[in-house]
């Protein structure tokens, strides 16, 4: 395998000089009165943030020893030829996986837990750990090794392939040993990262987050952030601080710092928003709030922040999630086959009418219309009778059956559709046929902007949007409601400080989590009516210069309505 498919495939990703360094940085300054330090990096790669942290420590005239591991033997000989190079002395680097190097204290004991005996002292071994270790699903590596991973830690579901290295990594310090670790940013604010925020908080005084965001420090295709803990003694309350750096094209009213690399900015004193060459960012230091042992969400925000979002949520009655679920809409695993705009094109060949269904995609929506392309069809494979969903029979429908037949590779090579006793021709979550023919909002599952669009003309949701179905009638009046604080300045403002989730170029994940707890306003008051009365002229104005009034007059009850001063995200 070459070394650039390998690192694809087992996520390594070496790191920068001057992130080693900055990393290196932050944890001097946690290292207490000690005359000596064993040092771990656990996939340790081409050495650089060994290097990095020796050379600190040799400024600070404080002896140590450092060892790594890597499972591919040419990054390890790459890095001791460097690490002698740049330190001399003589590194213990192991071609082992660390994974397997590790004694898990409530494994079985059929496990192999050593291939090399050499590793068996790693356990409560270490005063210091600097890692970067591989981010790719555990589920990428193969169902054997994703197996034994899941036994051996303890795993559940479709995780991280760094969460068994914080969970091993975690067993190799001593106790009051310091961990800095770059990993994924997603389990701050994640469904998915709750057991790791659970874990973590249990594990470590949290010294310091750093949430890097989307300042593309290295060369992967995550968000990164930097963890800080020192392993507990006992189970105590630690207070930790946050650094929060993401792209801002949006909210800076000119007063903005220039600086000539991202690096500056993470080095200086100071925060708001800085200049980059010909991008803005926005940087945020506080005090990170969380609770130990909790599966929420990290609070990353500054004192004004919080207090502002403190504000929003005792002057809301009720969250979205109070009263609809948020669905994910269809998912096909297999679009080419079964969605299209070239239908008409099929002539004579084409499924029958009855089963093409108008689709609502995420390119075809903005926040008070869709541009739908009225061409743009879903074969669906299912319908209701008798209050209940049910697949079409093909020989109902010889024509669907033609076009399924040279298709057939393709849908059959489906193996999870099979094995769960489905029809080979099915789409894999139609979702409850019976409710696309009620009034709903529909928004893209990531956008720059958000794009609440309120349909009423029975469509069918792709699956790179989530939708919000109203099956009662009362129930149209919150949509409305909905749709207005969601397509608010004032929402996204709160959405980005409360969840914490942007990827590159500002894009905001629209997570039905996320969505869910946006705070909403008694539907009934004064200012909910006029956000309702204002959103219904907007989902039928045409007129441009009219949208923007409206939208203006929307920020304004939209804010009164939460008890705050109207958010102006300029452009």
């Amino acid at each position: 395998m070459n070394q650039l498919l390998e690192k694809k495939h087992t996520g390594a990703t070496f790191t920068p000089k001057e992130l080693a360094d900055y990393l290196s940085n932050r944890l001097i300054e946690y290292i207490e009165d000690k005359s000596y330090f064993n040092v771990l990096d656990p996939a340790c790669g081409d050495g650089e943030l060994l290097i990095s942290i020796g050379k600190h420590l040799n400024n600070l005239g404080i002896d140590y020893s450092l060892s790594g591991f890597d499972s591919n033997e040419s990054y390890l000989e790459d890095a001791k030829d460097r690490i002698i190079n740049n330190l001399g002395g003589n590194p213990n680097l192991f071609n082992q996986d660390f994974l397997n190097a590790i004694n898990i204290s409530d494994a079985k004991e059929s496990l192999d837990l050593f291939e090399d005996q050499r590793t068996q002292g790693v356990n409560n071994k270490f005063d210091l750990i600097i890692a970067n270790p591989p981010y790719v699903r555990t589920q990428i590596l193969g169902t054997k090794q994703a197996q034994a991973l899941a036994k051996k830690f303890n795993l559940k579901g479709r995780v991280d392939l760094y969460y068994p290295f914080l969970i091993a990594m975690t067993e190799s310090l001593k106790p009051e040993g310091i961990i800095g670790v770059i990993t994924s940013n997603r389990y701050l604010s994640t469904k998915s990262g709750e057991s790791v925020r659970k874990y973590l908080s249990e594990n470590y005084n949290i010294l310091e987050v750093i949430d890097l965001g989307d300042s593309k420090l290295f060369d992967a295709a995550v968000l990164p952030a930097i963890f800080i803990g020192k392993k507990k003694k006992n189970y105590d309350k630690s207070t930790a601080n946050f650094i929060k750096l993401y792209e801002d094209q949006n909210g800076y009213n000119g007063n903005i710092q220039r600086s000539h690399s991202i690096y500056t900015v993470l080095n200086s004193n100071k925060t708001g928003y800085f200049k980059v060459d010909d991008k803005k960012f926005k940087k945020t230091e506080g005090v990170l709030k969380y609770e130990v042992g909790s599966k929420d969400i990290w609070a990353l925000l500054t004192k004004s922040e919080g207090d502002w979002i403190s504000k929003i949520d005792q002057n809301s009655e009720s969250k979205v999630g109070d009263h609809f679920k948020v669905r994910v809409g269809v998912k096909t695993t297999a679009d080419k086959v079964f969605i299209s705009d070239e239908w008409e094109d099929l002539g004579e060949n084409k499924p029958e009418e009855e089963l093409l269904k108008p689709l609502i995609s995420q390119e075809n929506i903005i926040a008070w219309s869709a541009t739908t392309n009225k061409n743009l069809k879903i074969l669906y494979t299912h319908y209701v009778e008798n209050e209940e969903k049910r697949v079409i029979e093909l020989e109902d429908f010889p024509k669907a059956k033609e076009y399924f037949n040279k298709h057939k590779e393709r849908l059959a090579g489906r193996n999870y559709v099979i094995n769960a006793g489905r029809n080979w021709y099915e789409i894999w979550v139609p979702q409850n046929p019976n409710f696309w023919k009620y009034p709903k909002l529909v928004f893209p599952d990531i956008s720059t902007s958000p794009r609440f669009y309120f349909d009423n003309e029975g469509k069918i949701v792709n699956g790179n949007c989530y939708w919000i179905v109203g099956r009662r009638e009362k129930d149209v009046e919150r949509l409305l409601l909905i749709q207005g604080v969601a397509n608010s300045d004032l929402m996204t403002k709160y959405h980005d400080l409360a969840f914490n989730n942007k990827l590159y170029s500002g894009r905001r994940r629209y997570f039905s989590q996320y969505v869910e707890k946006y705070p909403l306003p008694n539907v009934d008051s004064v200012s909910s009516k006029k956000i309702i009365e204002i959103v219904k002229k907007l989902n039928s104005q045409s007129d441009v210069s009219e949208i923007q009034n409206l939208k203006e007059l929307l920020e304004e009850k939209v804010a009164e309505s939460f008890g705050v001063k109207p958010v102006n995200l300029v452009d």
